[in-house]
């Protein structure tokens, strides 16, 4: 809507109000109040707070017509009537006599109140009092509420209607609150049988009065505070506590600030008293410190709050540290003090906290590293610190053989070119024991096959493979478990196909398992062919506990054997790794 649309719509209202007034009055709802400047003053067009297209008018402008709108025209603003405010309520924060006029209100153009509003001078109502309109009732106490308007007629005037904080009326107030009734509280006032902190607020009272068949309501508004009682205990000191009068420490030739803070009850003429008491510069005892603060005061609730004095020593000096400072707080009803001493401050030498904590850090970094390398910490002492036990000897195999058939081994028939297919009965000790040559054409043979050729056959030890010594009928992963149970010793031929098959990875995790628990096997790992660049790259990806076990774990390297020299050493350490046998097999092994 343009600045025009609302310019002639006011004037509309205006020209309706003049007309309703007129000729229409008898049909409105017609108010009289008489009320007092400087009060607060408020009333409603409709009951519903909701209503919308609300106007207020006064008639008769001039000066006592309110604030026109800025996009008001000056024509406009000097109209017979003035419209004063849109909203349903017609509110005055404080009354003056300008404002007394008559008031009419609208709602979508029809007549809905008509007030005549008269504002009365405070000397004109016959009262010395000041203050009548704020009124101070106390917590926890009868509270009366005075309706003083005028001071020559409130005696025997007792026709008094109330209105609560927000105009809720007295009839649905009683109902919530302890009220006593007007018969009992005289002269009209507004009486609490028990004054609660919620009562503050603003309270309304109508005296109604006939003058000339004409029925007034004589309003005030009275201002009511509440207050706690005086209190009666004498203040807390809460810092320095004064139960614990410690000492505090400072640097000398440093500023240095005292802190005292007192909880106080309420007073209704409150003169709390805070000092601080200490040494001046002669070296007197209990005078009053200059460099004080002003007190801050903090409110905690309605009948407690906090004050705050500091006091400020510029400049730290041995003489200080020989005096004792008080802080001495007072009321009306009792004190409180608390006493503190100054200490040196002792320095602390850095480098003394750096050997102390360097030491620290190191244990706990150490915790850390092995928390996170437990396995590979774990592997490591097996191998290297824990002995193997008395009862090596009492198992049924002496060594576990684990590897998966390369291509080169199924061409020359696997095991079977070499072996047997059932363990070797050995007709005397000496042939159990005996050691031949290994010679050129036996190391052309894979490692699969020719390892178990030479412990078995040629070095007499007793082996566990997966292909010929488990029982018919039983589950692979029990076959595993029961030939660790029964074997002193792991041996796993690694490769890269070793590792990309499924169940030689099993043999080899559960291998790792049974080591880290059993003090009488032990483990040996054989390379075969040249170890992979990296573990992380195989498919399927190792087991954790593989993957970790593998890079601390010693093994000897068969791939690299290419020399009769090398190819010695690598069986002289496969000898020297072996269990060992029993002395008549000692003497043929040399």
């Amino acid at each position: 809507m343009g600045q025009g649309s609302q310019t002639g719509c006011t004037l509309i209202f205006a020209i309706i109000a003049i007309i309703w007034e007129g000729c229409c009055l008898e049909e409105m709802d017609v108010l009289h109040y008489r009320v007092v400047e400087g009060d607060s003053f408020k009333m409603p067009c409709s009951e519903d707070k909701h209503s919308k297209g609300v106007v207020w008018t006064k008639s008769g402008g001039g000066h006592g017509c309110a604030h026109p709108s800025k996009d008001s025209t000056r024509q406009e603003q000097h109209a017979i009537s003035c419209v004063i405010s849109t909203h349903n309520d017609l509110e005055f924060q404080a009354l003056k006599s300008t404002h007394s006029g008559k008031y009419t209100c609208l709602i979508n153009g029809s007549g809905r109140r008509l007030l005549h509003l008269q504002v009365l001078n405070k000397a004109n109502l016959g009262c010395n009092k000041s203050d009548e309109s704020h009124v101070t009732i106390v917590l926890g106490y009868n509270g009366i509420i005075p309706c003083i308007f005028n001071c020559s007629d409130q005696d025997s005037n007792t026709n008094v209607i109330w209105w609560y904080k927000g105009y809720i009326h007295l009839s649905k107030l009683m109902l919530k609150r302890d009220i006593i009734p007007f018969p009992l509280c005289h002269k009209g006032n507004f009486c609490l049988l028990k004054v609660d902190e919620k009562d503050t607020g603003v309270y309304i009272c109508d005296r109604r009065t006939d003058e000339q068949g004409i029925s007034w309501n004589n309003r005030r508004a009275v201002n009511v505070t509440v207050i706690p009682p005086d209190t009666k205990t004498g203040p807390t000191c809460i810092l320095p506590n004064p139960q614990n009068n410690t000492e505090q420490e400072v640097e000398l030739g440093q500023p240095y600030t005292l802190i005292c803070k007192v909880q106080f009850g309420f007073e209704r003429n409150f003169t709390p008293l805070v000092q601080w008491y200490g040494c001046n510069q002669d070296g007197e005892d209990s005078v009053v410190l200059n460099q004080m603060e002003s007190p801050q005061q903090e409110r905690r609730s309605i009948t407690e709050f906090v004050v705050t004095k500091n006091a400020t020593i510029e400049e730290v000096t041995q003489q200080n540290m020989n005096c004792y400072y008080t802080c001495l707080a007072s009321n009306k009803v009792g004190n409180c003090s608390a006493t503190i001493k100054l200490k040196r401050k002792t320095r602390v030498n850095p480098a003394v906290v750096v050997y102390a904590i360097v030491p620290l850090l190191l244990v706990a970094g150490l915790g850390i590293t092995v928390h996170i390398k437990w396995v590979e910490v774990s592997l490591l002492y097996r191998i290297y610190v824990l002995q193997i036990g008395n009862g090596e000897h009492e198992k049924e195999f002496d060594a576990f053989v684990s590897y998966v058939w390369s291509p080169a081994s199924e061409e020359i028939g696997g095991r079977v070119s070499m072996l047997s297919s059932s363990r070797p009965g050995f007709d005397d000790q000496t042939t159990q024991c005996r050691l031949f040559t290994i010679d050129d054409h036996a190391t052309q043979r894979p490692l699969e096959v020719l390892l178990p050729a030479t412990l078995e056959d040629q070095w007499g030890y007793s082996l566990y493979l997966l292909d010929r010594d488990p029982l018919p009928g039983e589950a692979y992963t029990h076959d595993v478990v029961h030939g660790l149970k029964i074997s002193r010793m792991l041996i796993c031929l690694l490769s890269v196909d070793y590792l990309s098959d499924s169940n030689a990875v099993f043999v080899l995790e559960s291998g790792i398992q049974a080591f880290l628990q059993d003090c009488n096997l032990k483990l040996l790992l054989i390379w075969t062919e040249e170890r992979p660049a990296s573990l992380d790259q195989l498919d399927p990806p190792l087991p954790p506990l593989v993957w970790r076990a593998l890079r601390v774990l010693p093994a000897l390297d068969w791939a690299s054997a290419m020399s009769e020299v090398s190819i010695s050493n690598f069986w002289k350490t496969l000898r020297k790794t072996m269990p060992v046998k029993s002395p008549a097999c000692v003497n043929h092994t040399e």
